[in-house]
């Protein structure tokens, strides 16, 4: 078993998703008066020229849901956000029904949550457990050349995590469905991060995929520059020791870990506790 880690490693990695200060000087942004998210300042002010958007001083309230996304599209022309080309649906929580949907690139000006699957491709092997790595392909807008889950992607609106799942294994890693279809649902969690691109408030659900020693993932739409198998201890010792992962791709390897066994007694409760 490893050494109990030194609090600035694992221990950092949740800190850093953890960032975010709520309500730190944002008011609610509610649509239909269900409270959606949080905006700032900044805003705030970019959308109180919107018909459908009254600013108080206690709230930001969307009046009419199906303007979320004109609003959104209105900002990027501004160059107030990028958009990304994909609807998400605009959840209270990840347990209910829809509200809106808009553009992903607009989820974190609003300080939306936005639900993600993350996806551990372990390989048993006689040298023991080893893991598929990805490295993001350098142009990515987020985080490009980061290390990343095998499979891992934002669930777009109308799909739930299984078949986010099984179509992201499809596009990113060329894994048949009927192999990615085998994933276990193992944990799921959120975090409040202040990023570059705003406030990002999101759920993740984890899972374990078992994939046989023969399968080879292949990069299939151009979002992973390559592929390698690692053993378990050298991912292990990357997330403690480096920020070479993709930030939350160290929550899900850091739950890995836990439940394998190699992060143990109190650290292991201290930081399961944090997640």
């Amino acid at each position: 078993m490893h050494q109990h880690a030194k609090e600035t490693g694992f221990q950092r990695h949740v800190r850093a998703c953890n960032n975010a200060v709520l309500p730190g000087g944002r008011l609610p942004f509610r649509i239909g008066g269900t409270h959606a998210g949080w905006v700032a300042p900044p805003a705030i002010e970019a959308l109180r020229s919107f018909p459908a958007v009254l600013v108080s001083a206690d709230s930001v309230d969307l009046t009419v849901a199906e303007a979320l996304d004109d609003i959104a599209l209105a900002l990027a022309e501004r160059g107030v956000l990028r958009r990304r080309g994909e609807p998400f649906d605009v959840c209270a929580r990840p347990d209910l029904p829809a509200l809106a949907q808009v553009d992903r690139g607009a989820i974190p000006f609003f300080g939306i949550r936005a639900a993600g699957v993350h996806v551990n491709g372990l390989v048993r092997r006689p040298d023991g457990l080893h893991m598929w790595v990805a490295r993001r392909a350098g142009n990515k807008m987020l985080d490009p050349g980061k290390l990343d889950h095998i499979v891992a992607g934002g669930i777009p609106a109308g799909l739930g995590p299984l078949q986010t799942l099984i179509k992201e294994a499809g596009e990113e890693a060329a894994i048949p469905a009927e192999l990615a279809s085998q994933a276990v649902p193992v944990a799921a969690f959120g975090y409040a991060m202040e990023r570059q691109e705003g406030l990002r408030r999101d759920w993740l659900y984890a899972y374990d995929l078992e994939l046989p020693e023969d399968f080879t993932p292949q990069p299939a739409d151009g979002e992973v520059e390559a592929f390698e198998l690692w053993c378990v201890d050298r991912v292990f010792a990357a997330v403690r020791d480096t920020d070479d992962f993709k930030f939350n791709v160290n929550l899900v390897l850091i739950d890995l870990f836990i439940r394998l066994g190699l992060i143990a007694g109190p650290e292991a409760a201290s930081l399961r506790a944090a997640l």
